[in-house]
């Protein structure tokens, strides 16, 4: 994917939408902060969360992160592979190692997250 046509959230979520699903994952800045990623906890499909919400964690040899939900909705797809295997989140950030697919719950919420431009300048100021 093209991160210039994703949004992201503070917390350096990125979010793809495609009629109502949103595809979900962590921006490369995140990433590399994180460094070596070496496990992912993922949540069920079939479980909803609200913006803003806790939906998984991010362990790397540095740290463990949360991960927010961007937008609120019920989880339709996770991408498993990431639980046994995590490197496609480091290698493939916005394409492979997408992280959840939800269908929104409500579409203005995603008016409050930045364009790719703005999160570059909110990056940068870390």
């Amino acid at each position: 994917m093209d991160p210039s046509s994703l949004k992201f959230a503070k917390t350096h979520e990125w979010v793809s939408v495609d009629g109502e699903i949103a595809t979900i994952g962590i921006s490369e800045f995140a990433v590399k902060e994180l460094s070596d990623v070496v496990h992912v906890e993922l949540p069920n499909s079939g479980k909803s969360f609200s913006a803003g919400e806790v939906f998984g964690e991010v362990e790397s040899v540095k740290a463990v992160s949360d991960l927010y939900a961007p937008v609120g909705g019920e989880i339709v797809e996770v991408n498993s592979v990431l639980e046994d295997d995590p490197a496609p989140l480091s290698d493939d950030p916005f394409g492979n190692g997408w992280i959840i697919k939800i269908k929104v719950e409500n579409a203005d919420e995603l008016s409050s997250l930045m364009d790719y431009e703005a999160y570059q300048k909110s990056c940068e100021s870390h």
